[in-house]
Parts: C-alpha cells; structure tokens; sequence
C-alpha cells in the first residue's frame, strides 16, 4: 500500500465566511472549532481550517454544506429537519445562551413593553428576524407577526418602526447595539422583558462526512472534560450577562416544538440556567 502524502494527510475544514464585513457574531464559535480541532491532532493528524470563499446567509450554507461546496462545517439552531438532513454534534456551543431573548427596540415605543407580560401580549407586536432563520417559524407557530429581511438591514428597518422589536441573545445584542447606534441613534435595548425558549446552536456536517463529525464531537468532550469549553463561554458571555440583567426582567416562555427528542436538554452541565423571576 502507498502511503499518503503530507497533503492527503491533512483535513481540510470549511467553515461560513462572515455574512457582513465585520460581523461580530461568531467570534466564540470560531474559536471552539479552532479548538476542538487542535485537541484532536493526535487522534486524527493535522488540519487546514479556513472560512468559505463566499459571504452568504445560513439558508445559502445549509445548502452549500449537503454538497460539501466550499463548506464542510457550519453552525447553525437546530430543528427536527435540520437533523434529519445533516449531521449534527450536540453539544450547545454557547451551553443555549442564544434562548434568552432581549429586544432591541425603538426609542419611542420603550412604555409600549412596560405592559407585555404574557404570550399573548407578545402577539400584539411584530417581531424582526432575518431571513431563513428557525426563529420566525417559531414564533409563527406562535400566532406572532414576524418580518423578514436580510440580516444587515433589520436594524435600518427598526429605526424606521417596520416592526416592533427584534429580539436578540444576549450574547448578541449588546455588541450589536455598540456596533449600531452610530448609524442608527434611535435604537434602544429594552428594559423589562424577557423572551426564553430552549435554543441549542450545534455543528453540523454533511450526512457522508461522519470521520469530521466524530473528530468534532471528541474535540468538544475533551474541551468539556478540562474546562475550556466553559472558559470560552464567559470569555465571551461574562459581560452580557451581567449587562443582561435578568432577575429584574418579566420572563415569557415559549415553548420549543422544533426540538427533536434527541436533544440532551436534561444534561446540565452543557447548558447554562440562570435563576430567573
């Protein structure tokens, strides 16, 4: 038998370029893959990890991932579809942080929210969300008004009050406020209101590339096992947490049908749960 060569050697690993310039979003999530990888060399040799050669949205990159055009990872919510289709790692990779929903809303309507309380009231409002995103079917199954648009141009759109709020992680929305408000002053971050529903953000790999998914998957237990895992979550959470707020916020509660029954939602060491009212 010949042996390979150095370059066959190597696994090649495509993750989703940015889908905006500058894109803060997934910089946590970059840096567990990197990690996960690295971990894994003695098992499974060298790697070459590098974003897709094209932006594009996570509708574009699921379809991109099932044939492996340019794509062999992505991160994604996931649902009873997803999983059907892709094969997915399930451990939450921000331990389900992205479920905790702030709003970012505009500034004027701020006393509008001070009476949201219940379900209910929620579906007196419409919600922003980008296009594809799992979200909007959740909150359609819901009976709430959502309005989709290209990620980029929600908060344009908010500050033009085409909906009501755009509810954020937050792990999300802080960052995305700060980044924001030069070019969009009427933006706030509401106060009072909490939205949650279970919401694990897994890695995804094509049904046939089962090798890159069990490397991943020994990668993130190894990352468990010796603590780095949690140390990039409140690397990157720690300050929205606080900033958060949450045991003063009215927490409403959505129920997640889009979860398949295989989600280690009774594991708790891989979710973060904080003490709400």
């Amino acid at each position: 038998m010949i042996a390979p060569s150095k370059a066959e050697e190597v696994m090649k690993v495509t993750y989703p370029a940015d889908e905006e310039p500058g894109d803060p979003r997934f910089k946590d999530v970059k840096e567990i893959l990197r990690s996960a990888l690295e971990r894994t060399v003695p098992e499974y040799g060298p790697f070459h990890l590098r974003a897709s050669t094209q932006q594009t949205n996570g509708l574009r990159y699921l379809s991109k991932l099932a044939r492996e055009d340019d794509l062999n990872v992505v991160w994604s919510s996931t649902t009873i579809e997803k999983e059907r289709n892709y094969l997915p790692i399930r451990i939450p990779l921000r331990k389900g942080i992205m479920g905790y929903r702030l709003l970012l809303v505009h500034k004027d309507k701020q006393d509008l929210f001070r009476d949201i309380k219940t379900l209910d009231d929620l579906r007196k409002l419409s919600l922003g969300q980008g296009v594809g995103w799992d979200d909007s079917t959740l909150y359609k199954s819901q009976g709430i008004s959502v309005v989709e648009a290209k990620y980029s141009n929600l908060f344009r759109m908010l500050s033009y009050q085409r909906f009501d709020a755009f509810p954020r992680g937050i792990n999300e929305i802080f960052n995305e406020f700060d980044k924001e408000f030069h070019a969009n002053p009427d933006l706030r971050i509401e106060e009072s209101v909490l939205i949650y529903y279970p919401w694990p953000y897994y890695f995804f790999v094509a049904q046939s590339n089962i090798k890159l998914r069990d490397r991943l998957e020994l990668g993130l237990r190894k990352m468990l096992k010796d603590g780095s895992f949690d140390a990039i979550f409140w690397k990157y959470n720690a300050r929205a947490i606080e900033q958060a707020n949450l045991k003063k916020r009215h927490v409403i509660y959505i129920k997640n049908h889009l979860l398949p029954k295989e989600t280690p939602i009774n594991d708790s060491s891989l979710w973060y749960r904080p003490k709400l009212n």
